[in-house]
């Protein structure tokens, strides 16, 4: 049964069901459900070209990474929630990767002109980013994974990374501790900036200044924890606590830390960020893993469904979340050595 054949069956205009089904907010709701009613009951599935000619949509998604260093762990949990809930909708995901910020504005630029895309995803925001202007200026519909202080209407979703860090830091500052080191990641991203003031605020309301030489910026990478800790672990006073932004960096935190001849949870505490990876759980690591938790794989799936709402004619300005994150205490932490 083709489009025709089954608007003619409910005497409904092809633009109508075709609306019905993309879930247009100005279509009645007695009338989309008749229609959705209808399409269950015939085994009618919408033809993805004549459904673009309805409603002007291509029916896919584009994100744009920069450079192959952001094809880890934490994009693959992302795009698989994010991939997972589009196909409910058959939505397809476009993905271009470049080589420079340059380059990602002109890949913008043309997916606007081919119009291959209904919208995009920009992530790893910037706290004054060109992308946005940019997107607006093109009229090409996006939301943010993550936070910016750029100006305009748009709707994004975020972890409150600032109260994620500080919460982290007060736990530790309450143990005893007062030389905690942190793995942050790139500065100039929102979420690194963000978690930068939750730990120097929790330092502040014990009186205690950030020291340079204890917060060290990178990749999310298992690489990066382990040089970072050999830093931190070669200062004249080492740390007794650490902050890992990530697992993958915890994990060569832990190494760096049993290299050298220590233990952690007892020599030195740690916690890091869980993004809840399926391939990684805290609590089979020995010792098990204190973590600040968030699943990136559920944000994934919850900024397909704003993107969905956008389309569907939900205003930019209300798809606006920030999600808590959950601070779970095992057998990394401990009281600080009293011989320190």
């Amino acid at each position: 049964m083709n489009l025709k054949e089954f608007a003619s069956r409910l005497a409904l205009s092809q633009t109508t069901v075709s609306r019905a089904l993309s879930g247009y907010p100005e279509v009645k709701p007695a009338t989309r459900d008749r229609v959705l009613k209808a399409a269950l009951e015939f085994g009618y599935r919408p033809n993805t070209s004549a459904l673009g000619l309805a409603t002007g949509r291509v029916g896919a998604i584009g994100i744009v990474f920069r450079g192959g260093g952001q094809f880890g762990p934490h994009t693959s949990e992302f795009m698989g929630g994010l991939g997972t809930r589009l196909q409910q909708d058959e939505v397809d995901i476009l993905v271009s990767t470049v080589d420079s910020s340059e380059a990602e504005l002109n890949t913008y630029r043309r997916l606007a002109a081919s119009k291959r895309v209904d919208a995009v995803i920009l992530h790893s925001p910037f706290t004054d980013d060109p992308r946005i202007a940019l997107l607006t200026s093109l009229r090409l519909p996006f939301i943010v994974h993550g936070r910016t202080q750029a100006p305009g209407e748009f709707g994004w979703l975020d972890i409150d990374n600032f109260d994620a860090i500080r919460q982290a830091t007060s736990h530790l500052l309450d143990l005893g501790h007062r030389r905690i080191a942190f793995l942050n990641g790139h500065r100039g991203r929102v979420f690194a900036d963000h978690r930068h003031e939750g730990y120097q605020t929790a330092l502040a309301a014990h009186g205690i200044a950030v020291d340079p030489l204890m917060s060290g910026n990178g990749e999310f990478t298992d690489e990066m924890g382990f040089r970072l800790m050999q830093g931190f672990l070669a200062l004249e006073q080492r740390p007794t606590a650490v902050l890992a932004g990530s697992m993958m960096s915890a994990l060569g935190a832990m190494r760096a830390i049993r290299v050298s001849g220590l233990k952690v949870g007892d020599d030195i505490s740690l916690i890091a960020h869980d993004d809840v990876f399926p391939y990684i759980s805290p609590d089979n690591l020995v010792p098990t893993l204190s973590t600040t938790r968030s699943s990136i794989r559920a944000a994934g799936a919850r900024i397909a469904e704003m993107v969905l709402e956008l389309l569907q004619g939900t205003p930019a300005s209300t798809l606006r979340e920030v999600w808590p994150v959950e601070l779970v205490i095992r057998n990394s932490t401990g009281v600080c050595p009293s011989d320190l």
